[in-house]
């Protein structure tokens, strides 16, 4: 007699197992949990970063009424008149001139003091801390110092001039002078702080390349040529934006140059910042004021596109991402993928070559 055997019911109408409340709410906090940790920068920078620029934005389209709090629509007018009058070409002129004044020396004299202290010298602790103290102090204090040294009667200079019987020279008269001047007051503040970023960078750049180069034969400024510097690529592009941002945008320097603060009796040092505040809060004239910040928003966005272009050929490490193309970059995946694949292939028939046979036994 057969005997057959039916499946159980329970195994039958066995159902898959559903996801609990709590599981899922570990799913989420998983995919949630790092936009969460990143989410206050963003709201932070909504807050005071995006909102005020589109907010001023709006405002320089307007006359603005600063009794009533709103303003009437007049287009473009504003940024017309921002345009039309000398000052505001002036005020440029006066930007950049003071702009590349302090950028080029203060980049060439921060890789040079950074090349120093990344020697092997006594007291690297202490150069190092030294060289951040004028970053330390308060803008106000910088422009009260050199501006008297630059003075035009009593200065420290001219006195000094006058001693070696020299003429002296007129830094607040004088558009080039003062334009000196001023580029030498960022130059003190800024260069430590430059330093130290070049100097960290220096650091993270491998030693052996040195030990080889001089087991080549290699001096050290063959060395600082070409090993230093093309590496130091990436975080010198990082310093040169961050200048050329800070550069179009000094304010401090300028205002405390003088005791009046406005720019010079003929806008020798007047800059966009400097006229833009006098706009503001001078005349009272937000929406022209509003107007004159986005042009030279929309000029440091335009200089810092092109510094982007020109300067992202010149970061090109060897095997990095950054040297190959797409097509060279798909290329590479394939043989990647095809050299593993070979790999596992000759790895499979080694392996089943060298198993020993398996007889069957039979009874």
């Amino acid at each position: 007699m057969d005997t057959t055997t039916s499946p159980s019911r329970g195994a039958a109408t066995r159902r898959p197992k559903r996801i609990g409340f709590g599981s899922r709410l570990s799913a989420w906090d998983l995919k949630l949990s790092p936009y969460l940790y990143i989410s206050p920068f963003f709201i932070l920078f909504l807050v005071v970063g995006l909102f005020p620029i589109g907010y001023t934005a709006v405002i320089s389209f307007m006359d603005w009424d600063l009794v009533r709090n709103s303003g009437t629509f007049v287009g473009f007018d504003q940024y017309i008149t921002v345009i039309n009058d000398p000052k505001f070409w002036d005020a440029l002129r006066n930007t950049f001139s003071i702009f590349l004044l302090s950028s080029v020396p203060q980049l060439i004299v921060a890789v040079f003091i950074a090349a120093l202290l990344d020697q092997n010298i006594r007291a690297k602790t202490f150069w190092r801390m030294g060289v951040l103290v004028p970053y330390v102090m308060a803008p106000v204090a910088v422009a009260l110092v050199f501006s008297n040294m630059f003075g035009d009667q009593y200065g420290l200079i001219n006195t000094w001039l006058s001693n070696i019987g020299l003429s002296p020279v007129m830094w607040h008269s004088n558009t080039f002078a003062s334009h000196i001047a001023i580029a030498t007051m960022v130059n003190f503040r800024w260069t430590g702080y430059n330093t130290l970023i070049l100097l960290a960078a220096m650091q993270a750049i491998p030693r052996d390349y040195y030990e080889a180069a001089t087991v080549d034969g290699a001096g050290k400024a063959r060395q600082f040529f070409a090993i230093t510097m093309p590496s130091l690529r990436p975080t010198l592009i990082f310093v040169i934006i961050t200048s050329t941002i800070g550069g179009l945008q000094i304010f401090d320097e300028p205002r405390m140059y003088d005791q009046t603060g406005t720019g010079g009796a003929n806008n020798q040092w007047l800059t966009i910042s400097l006229w833009l505040y006098d706009i503001g809060w001078g005349q009272w004239n937000l929406g022209r004021a509003a107007a004159l910040a986005w042009i030279l928003f929309l000029i440091i966005l335009v200089i810092g596109v092109i510094n982007l272009f020109i300067t992202r050929n010149l970061v090109r490490d060897e095997g990095s991402r950054a040297t190959l193309s797409r097509a060279e970059l798909r290329a590479a995946r394939r043989r990647a993928r095809a050299s593993v694949a070979g790999d596992r292939a000759a790895h499979a028939s080694t392996s089943s070559t060298d198993r020993p046979a398996q007889t069957k036994v039979t009874r």
